[in-house]
């Protein structure tokens, strides 16, 4: 298969192969046909074809997508192109050189200027991408100039000396479709919001990133219909000083939320909204947090690293097809209050079709095994759970609860994080002797409450098995009880591994044993 290099480089060398043998059909297509070709290729190719002709010459100044992002700061002594191999004309040659000869400063943001200074007076501008260090009057300039050409889509990562404003001519655009803006440091700041709901009004994806809100930490009015009426995409990242946020637009589609460590508030009420992605958000420290989500049309969460809201609302997920769910907590600060939050988080979920819960997840709701009223709320779609988690005595609770409340699964993946397996309790022998350990009884106990999760399980996967009495005991017990069961793979851990081999091999033969004597389930060793 071709690679893109090699295409890139096929496309330049057919060009300048048409001018070396004097038949320039290429110059005969249209230009969005040409605009096209020219897409798979990097800017400063495109700009050295200007030299070939006044009819390539016009097609570099009404290009519409400059993404100056693949170039670097060139070496004046490298033509480009070898002359050894494409015989170009030699006035074609010199006006190569004379091309790099009045840009010196070419993969700059003064490059930048001189190729928005050329371009032809009615030429739109498709798209414009930059990254660049450089001022504030200077990032100011090149967006202006931008708009004049009607943009539609401006994706900008700077660097400067000090914190910026957001730049004001972007906002009253009617041209542009697409804005993202990421500041590398020290970020910038948005003017008031009486300035930011009047522009925008065409805009489809916003994506701001480093942004400083201390003097304004509330964006409770500004991600509305009225300031956004065909927004679809929404991401904020990095929102430092950020303690409330409400998005209620009409046709969002797609919500990113990462880095708001001060955040306190969340409130998201979208109609329209299909993916939500929240990470490493709200404020360990602060009192009185809260999460409200309300999502007809939601499809997908994910929910990564956020600290433990004290109050959790999330209301009418009917369509939620998948999630993916882990906290950031330190276990022994967790109160009730916070226990009953997670335990409304997840029961909020429960029409998913997909869950996964990363580390920590079973660990809190073992904890909130023990708190008198509190129960997960049944997942009675859910199809697939995939549970991370340091499996040892202490998180049974929390798995028993899992499976009590997942009545219609027919896939189980258990992933069991290696750093907690030197703990564990290692396998003997006395293990596979029916009601022997403490864990075993639990999980006989649990037979009729997960009668129904038992009749639909089908597929069990357990990575980073050992020969501990948690694994053994939970293997024993769904080869007893699964009825159903079709397959179970067990991939082994690396610590077990390197173990005995011998010893291994007799805990496979157990395992195949008990298999033949219960069900009728494949067993598969990784």
């Amino acid at each position: 298969m071709e690679t893109r290099s090699v295409k890139k480089k096929r496309l330049l060398d057919e060009i300048y192969a048409s001018f070396s043998c004097g038949e320039d059909r290429i110059s005969d297509l249209p230009d969005a046909v040409i605009h096209h070709i020219l897409f798979f290729l990097p800017i400063k190719s495109i700009a050295k074809l200007s030299v070939l002709s006044k009819r390539w010459r016009h097609m570099w100044h009404t290009f519409p997508d400059l993404d100056f992002t693949t170039i670097n700061v060139p070496s004046t002594s490298s033509s480009g192109y070898n002359n050894s191999t494409l015989k170009v004309s030699s006035n074609v040659r010199n006006n190569y050189k004379k091309f790099h000869a009045n840009c010196p400063s070419a993969g700059g943001a003064d490059f930048i200027d001189q190729v928005l200074s050329f371009r032809e007076k009615n030429s739109g501008i498709r798209v414009l991408r930059f990254c660049a260090n450089l001022s504030f009057s200077h990032l100011n300039a090149l967006i202006r100039g931008a708009v004049k050409h009607n943009v539609q889509e401006l994706d900008v990562e700077v660097a400067t000396n000090d914190y910026f404003n957001f730049p004001r001519s972007a906002i009253n655009s009617e041209s542009l479709r697409v804005f993202k803006l990421k500041s590398k440091y020290p970020g910038f700041r948005l003017p008031p919001s009486s300035i930011m709901k009047n522009g925008f009004k065409n805009l489809f994806t916003l994506s701001l990133s480093c942004l400083i809100m201390y003097e304004q930490p509330s964006l409770h009015d500004l991600f509305t219909e009225t300031s956004f009426p065909l927004l679809k995409k929404l991401s904020l990242d990095g929102c430092t000083g950020l303690t409330y946020l409400h998005v209620s637009c009409r046709v969002l589609e797609d919500l990113i939320l990462e880095n708001c460590f001060q955040l306190e508030n969340l409130d998201i009420t979208c109609p329209k909204l299909e993916k939500l992605s929240v990470k490493s958000c709200f404020d360990s420290y602060s009192s009185g947090t809260e999460v409200k989500i309300v999502g007809p049309r939601l499809k997908s969460i994910v929910w990564l690293n956020n600290t433990i809201t004290d109050q959790s609302c999330l209301e009418n997920l009917t369509c939620l097809i998948e999630a993916l769910v882990g906290f950031f907590v330190l276990l022994e600060d967790l109160g009730a209050m916070k226990l009953r939050s997670v335990n409304d988080f997840l029961s909020g979920l429960s029409h998913s079709h997909s869950l996964l819960l990363e580390n920590q997840s079973v660990e809190i709701l073992s904890k909130n095994n023990h708190l008198a009223g509190i129960s997960l709320r049944p997942f009675s779609k859910l199809r697939s759970l995939e549970l991370h988690t340091g499996f040892h005595k202490h998180n049974i609770p929390g798995l028993a609860n899992l499976f009590r409340s997942s009545p219609a699964t027919n896939t189980l993946i258990l992933k069991i994080t290696n750093e907690h397996n030197i703990q564990r309790r290692k396998w003997n022998r006395d293990l596979w002797q029916l009601s022997n350990s403490g864990e075993e009884r639990f999980w006989e106990s649990q037979s009729n409450a997960m009668n129904s999760f038992l009749q639909h399980l089908k597929v069990v996967k357990i990575h980073g098995f050992s020969e501990c009495e948690s694994d053994v005991s939970l293997v024993k017990f769904l080869l007893k009880h699964g009825k159903v069961l079709q397959q179970m793979f067990l991939c082994v851990a690396e610590l077990s591994k390197s173990r005995d081999s011998l010893h291994r091999e007799k805990i496979k033969s157990q395992i195949m044993g008990f298999s033949k004597a219960s069900c009728n389930a494949k067993i598969v060793f990784k």
